[in-house]
């Protein structure tokens, strides 16, 4: 088989591979809180049929090599953790985190989920928890009677009852970070699992120990640029056709020696 047909459709592959996650990305640009994800590229191993600096004869060496490479691939895939723009809404149970740091959420099974998203809601206990009604950790809960909720900069969660003019703090938002906040895993719904990659989680109250703060009223939007993701979807479709070029190209000449 000419080696070109190999070469390209690894290009094909790759490209094909590059559009799934341009298309991930701008699925999401209205999920709250999404990160973009980038696709890395890397070429494969080369044949190597004359080495640079081999001799040529006694006296002289060749100045460069013989080399074919062998096409390319996705080594992995990075999420951009820059921040995304706020949207305030009318919610006082909405939050956003300003800087870094991810909220806790407890799974059903007992594992500990990160996410930033802080569209928040009660539950019919009071609890606060997420848009799939999951509890937000350390468990927080609102009096059936609070007539209103503040929640300041450094987490801390307050109410206002009936009949009583100073507010009382019920709970306390905190927040974690890692080593390598790029290495948690994706598992849907907004949420991240810790990985070895990520490293292990460091706890702390907003806006203390490198922690970003809390914003009340407004919501982290994502932070995939629509007009950067099609510029980067009109590459991979040309990336895409020039590979299927190469196989065409190759396919002739095929078809001519086989004439031959």
């Amino acid at each position: 088989m000419i080696r070109s047909l190999w070469v390209a459709k690894t290009g094909m592959d790759v490209n094909q591979a590059n559009l799934d996650v341009i298309a991930n990305n701008l699925a999401n640009a209205s999920t709250t809180a999404f990160k973009r994800v980038k696709t890395n590229f890397e070429d494969l191993l080369y044949q190597t049929v004359r080495g640079s600096g081999s001799q040529t004869s006694e006296q002289t060496q060749a100045p460069t090599g013989l080399q074919f490479g062998a096409g390319s691939k996705i080594s992995g895939t990075s999420r951009i953790l820059t921040q995304g723009a706020t949207l305030r809404t009318q919610n006082p149970l909405d939050v956003a985190i300003s800087g870094n740091g991810y909220f806790q959420i407890n799974l059903p099974t007992g594992v500990i989920a990160y996410s930033r998203d802080g569209n928040f809601s009660k539950d019919n206990q009071g609890q606060l928890v997420t848009a799939q009604g999951y509890v937000v950790a350390p468990g927080i809960t609102i009096p059936a009677e609070a007539t209103g909720i503040t929640i300041s900069d450094f987490g801390q969660v307050s109410v206002t009852l009936n009949g009583q003019a100073q507010a009382q703090q019920v709970g306390q938002i905190q927040l974690v970070n890692f080593v390598n906040a790029a290495g948690l895993e994706a598992i849907g719904g907004n949420l991240y699992i810790e990985t070895a990659a990520s490293g292990n989680p460091v706890q702390g109250n907003p806006g203390q120990n490198g922690l970003g703060s809390i914003q009340q009223y407004f919501v982290e939007q994502s932070n995939v640029s629509v007009a950067e993701e099609l510029v980067s979807m009109i590459q991979a479709q040309r990336g895409y056709e020039v590979n299927t070029r190469v196989v065409r190209a190759s396919d002739e000449i095929l078809q001519r020696l086989s004439q031959v």
